[in-house]
């Protein structure tokens, strides 16, 4: 095939299904092709990818987190008392984004099958900033809950689309890098917040309440934001534009040994069904339930716990900034140790455990003045729970294949996630002040399950390979396979890799548990 033909090829619209024996990276690269790629390539690649596709997701997460979270900071400027809210209408405002969430996700993990990411994600965007910015406009409990019920059923799709696009863009080996750089956004939203809703909160309008104010400018942000995304963004690597034809070839290479399949368009119903039978998919889910309950103690009551220890209003409000800096911290470093080390559970229960040291700190200590300074090192130590979520996303996408089985494992794993976010606030009441030491106890005892949960799927998951060799003996392969989609270079002793030939089985749309050379990481 010469240039000529690649280009004609890639250009032209998707050609009609193929023989299996005919099945390679669909548009770019015809089966038995030599690619050769050297690690300077790769460098290359990765780079060039990280400009555009990574910019995108950290931009876009933080905007999702900053339009949720900014709620909380616009509260203080009387918003229950300009809109009239009473008793529980609040936390039912507060809480009924992840209620959205929740029930939306059987249709979003459809639609990020079905409709292209270029058109997806800036179409997310849009209809969420319109959501944000009609905040501004409601005077009553009824049209905050409808503003923030659509912002969470539009923001609904972002975690499992964004984990999906990482495992489609990176290898498995850089995964964990690139999910901790977007996910470190919470950190970073929370911060900005704060200072946006406090230089926005004194500027003086007769016709604009600060709180508007705050909603108005956020939404509007997010709404410019999406023609952007949508002139910016590709759908995978086979059209990126950012890339040159030889490069989309080459990083179709360059992603081959993740086993995890080509981009489809077509919604394979077994697929869905295997995961309903797979238990490591319920594992995921209950460990994504986990830690997100667990964070209620310190994003919805961590303030107050704070304030309990004997601080005023104002220096609580001090002593939070640097948790949120915290935050943004674990989460990068959380992953760059998984980075480094090429392990994510082993890390995972590192990073738990200054949480459970922490929490029990936090239980069995008075709240009161004269421990100031080891209940406040006790709740730092809080942090470390946010390095969970990213590195289980790393792990979950790192250890599932096929299309649609990953589509519906991550929404699976955003229900598991808000269900979290739900159900973790009703673990304290306001009985419990100024201490909650009822609520800690019970938080103390869902990070020990988290820490019990991860030996269990590390078990389940070396079980799993070793079904997998078995097949490969069965097969006539070779029973051990090399899981080169963990190795950081493409590069030994200054040698290019011997190329090897095209192979349809990593570009067809296969499931992990029906393919035999996947290779699950722990």
């Amino acid at each position: 095939m010469d240039k000529n033909d690649v280009e004609a090829q890639a250009a032209s619209k998707p050609a009609p299904p193929r023989a299996p024996s005919e099945v390679s990276a669909p548009g770019i690269m015809e089966e038995g092709e030599i690619v050769i790629l050297t690690n300077e390539d790769n460098i290359r690649i990765r780079r060039k990818t990280d400009k555009t596709i990574l910019a995108i997701l950290t931009w876009v997460y933080f905007l999702q987190v900053l339009d949720k979270g900014v709620l909380g900071t616009a509260s203080i400027f009387n918003l229950q008392e300009d809109t009239g809210l009473v008793g529980s209408q609040y936390s039912l405002v507060s809480s009924i984004a992840p209620i959205a969430q929740v029930a939306w996700q059987p249709f979003s993990a459809w639609l990020i099958v079905k409709v292209p990411h270029r058109i997806l994600m800036p179409s997310m965007v849009l209809c969420w900033g319109v959501a944000a910015a009609s905040t501004a406009a409601c005077h009553s409990f009824a049209g905050l809950v409808t503003a923030r019920f659509f912002l969470g059923l539009f923001e609904a799709g972002c975690l499992p689309l964004f984990t999906i696009m990482t495992g489609q863009w990176y290898r498995r080996v850089e995964q964990p890098l690139r999910v901790s750089i977007w996910n470190s956004m919470n950190g970073t939203a929370t911060m900005v917040a704060s200072a946006l809703s406090y230089g926005l909160g004194h500027i003086p309008s007769d016709v604009l309440k600060p709180w508007q104010i705050i909603f108005l400018v956020v939404g509007l942000v997010t709404i410019i934001s999406a023609p952007f995304i949508y002139w910016k963004l590709d759908n995978d690597i086979t059209t990126a534009r950012f890339l040159t034809e030889h490069e989309r070839r080459q990083g179709v290479e360059r992603l081959r040994a993740n086993q995890t399949g080509s981009s489809s368009y077509d919604f394979d119903w077994s697929q869905v069904i295997e995961v309903a039978l797979d238990p490591k998919s319920w594992l995921w889910i209950v460990m994504a339930l986990l830690p997100n309950m667990g964070s209620a103690m310190t994003s919805t009551f961590g303030p107050l716990i704070v304030k309990g220890f004997g601080f005023d209003a104002y220096e609580t409000s001090l002593l939070n900034i640097p948790f949120g800096a915290m935050q943004t911290i674990v989460i990068v470093a959380g992953c760059w140790a998984s980075y480094k080390l090429k392990l994510k559970s082993a890390i995972l229960i590192g990073f738990m455990i200054p949480v459970v040291v922490g929490i029990a700190i936090l239980y069995a200590l008075p709240h009161n003045q004269s421990n100031q300074g080891p209940l406040l090192l006790a709740y730092y130590l809080c942090a470390f729970l946010f390095a969970a979520n990213p590195l289980l996303l790393s792990w979950v996408v790192a250890n599932t294949a096929g299309a649609a089985k990953t589509s519906v494992t991550m929404a699976l794993y955003q229900a598991g996630t808000s269900a979290g976010a739900l159900s973790g606030p009703l673990l304290f009441t306001s009985e419990q002040a100024p201490s909650y030491r009822p609520g800690i106890r019970a938080v103390l005892g869902l990070f020990i399950a988290l820490v019990g949960c991860v030996v269990i799927q590390v078990l389940n998951l070396a079980w799993l390979n070793r079904l997998n060799k078995k097949k490969r003996v069965r097969n006539g392969k070779m029973a051990d396979v090399q899981d080169k989609s963990m190795t950081h270079g493409f590069e030994t002793d200054g040698k290019v890799q011997d190329p090897a030939p095209v192979e349809a089985a990593p570009f067809v749309d296969l499931t992990d548990r029906k393919n035999d050379e996947f290779v699950y990481v722990y």
